[in-house]
């Protein structure tokens, strides 16, 4: 019988990075471990599991890598080291990322032993294209700087609601920005892609939403910029986040990956919400998710004006009908077929039509899927709080959205494409999140989609009282990210170079 294959198990164990503790002793091991060394075989089913995956930990001591091997070339150097979790009851080896070191730069090494750490799930190292990506949460970055640890804490769920909605939500991108002119966009590090994105967004959302993972018995994960053409990205979303219950290796909860261009994600917002809804789904919470480092070709190239707006980045959500911080009134959905957006089949960059990518693409669909969601509800612009539309680039959704009535306080705060760029299928969440975090109990938000080739979802929310108290759980929001301290910005010569990734 064959062996299972080593990077399904290193990346069971250290993607999550699993551990073990002794119920006798005490003592801890970085690994699954059916007995303890030190209490020997009346340790026994005596050994409990210990996730390391929400904690920090303390960078001890560390070295700079200035000649990595074969497998790390595409980082350059890099600082490598000992990190400690539980006072030093465990200790593991572990690269910080998010750190671009140029050729000759001296570091520090004594300014950063001793700091506090964070675990970020990442790819581990380059392979070849027809390799499986290799991935692990053995990757810190510093906790006082870009993302600090936020507690993830299972809280009882205190309130039922009549309509299924929201029930927490995150969002996630890289410190690195490329900033020409007005514009910033936010670029990915060299190991980050859209499956960490998504892995890392879909964290916070349940550290905001404060449920148990395994409670999540649906997740969804649309993307368009999947590194690969045949293997979800919601697979491993499932096994790392420990969505379902936990049942030896293997999650019992439905993945899928999704796909509609910019609305790949907020397309599946109405189904998480119907499954969350049936009685007989035995579904409690489903999570929604879109991410994507968003692909352009280089500018010079055909395709490469879409270079001016693409960033990285994604949003999750999870919904569900307990303590809920905004309900969904409704949602009505267009589509045709308009090709003003592709990509064939074994082409790396996406195709546009030109200027036929807005009116009889994008305003179209992005009006009709709105008046007709008004209509049926018969609502003014008048009677909305805020409006979230598409952001491909900064100029069609201020159009789109005064030529559907809406004045400038309504949608100006769901602009975040000056400063992480087109998201993809991660855009419009972005834009919800960012009016999430500054509403008001008893507003109401429509939020308006739009995927090339091509439609629109509207969706209709009310926020609830339970958005004030879940926000206290909130370390990070978008204003943090478009507005920290340690966001890097990066020339064009180095965002191609992270684009490409390892």
């Amino acid at each position: 019988m064959s062996s299972e294959p080593i990077e399904r198990r290193v990346s069971y164990l250290g993607d999550r990075l699993k551990a073990s503790r002794c119920r006798i002793c005490g003592k801890e091991y970085f690994e699954v471990r059916d007995y303890c060394t030190n209490c020997g075989r009346k340790s026994y089913l005596k050994m409990a599991p210990v996730d390391l995956f929400y904690e920090k930990g303390k960078l001890e001591l560390c070295t700079l890598v200035t000649e990595p091997t074969n497998k790390f070339t595409k980082l350059g150097s890099f600082v490598y080291g000992i990190v400690s979790f539980h006072d030093g009851k465990i200790r593991v080896p572990g690269r910080l990322t998010d750190q671009v070191i140029k050729d000759g730069e001296t570091v520090d090494l004594s300014a950063l032993e001793g700091r506090e750490v964070v675990p970020r799930f990442r790819r581990r190292y380059s392979v070849n294209k027809s390799d499986v990506v290799p991935t692990i949460s053995l990757a810190f970055t510093l906790a006082d700087e870009y993302y600090p640890h936020q507690e993830y804490v299972v809280a009882e769920q205190n309130k039922e609601y009549d309509l299924p909605g929201i029930v927490g939500y995150g969002v996630y991108t890289s410190r690195f920005r490329i900033k020409e002119g007005g514009l910033e966009r936010a670029v990915p590090f060299m190991d980050e892609d859209s499956v960490t994105a998504a892995v890392e967004a879909g964290k916070i959302a349940l550290i905001h939403s404060g449920i148990d993972s395994s409670h999540v018995g649906k997740v969804y994960v649309g993307s368009e910029s999947n590194p690969y053409a045949v293997k979800p990205i919601a697979s491993k979303v499932a096994q790392v986040l420990k969505l379902g219950e936990e049942d030896g290796d293997i999650q019992a909860v439905d993945a899928v990956d999704t796909e509609f261009a910019c609305k790949a994600a907020t397309s599946m917002f109405k189904d998480a919400a119907a499954l969350v809804n049936y009685p007989n789904s035995g579904i409690r919470n489903a999570m929604v998710i879109g991410a994507d480092n968003s692909q352009a070709a280089p500018r010079g190239c055909p395709g490469g004006e879409l270079d001016l707006f693409v960033g990285y980045g994604g949003a999750a959500f999870i919904f569900g009908k307990s303590d809920v911080i905004a309900e969904i009134e409704g949602w009505c959905s267009v589509t045709s077929d308009t090709p003003d957006f592709w990509r064939r089949d074994g082409e790396p960059y996406p195709m546009h039509g030109g200027r036929f990518t807005g009116d009889p693409a994008y305003f179209k669909h992005v009006k009709k899927s709105v008046t007709k969601l008004m209509d049926r509800l018969s609502l003014k612009p008048e009677d909305l709080t805020y409006f979230v539309p598409h952001q491909p680039n900064p100029a069609f959704p201020v159009k789109v959205a005064r030529d559907l009535g809406f004045k400038d306080e309504q949608y100006a705060c769901a602009l975040q494409v000056n400063k992480f760029g087109n998201t993809y299928s991660g855009c419009s969440p972005v834009g919800l999140a960012a009016v999430l975090d500054i509403a008001k109990p008893e507003e109401r938000i429509l939020v308006a989609s739009y995927g090339s080739g091509a439609g629109s979802d509207a969706y209709l929310l009310r926020t609830t009282s339970q958005l004030l108290d879940k926000r206290k759980r909130q370390k990070v929001n978008v204003k943090c990210l478009t507005e920290n301290p340690f966001v890097e910005h990066v020339y064009y010569i180095t965002y191609r170079r992270l684009k490409l990734g390892m």
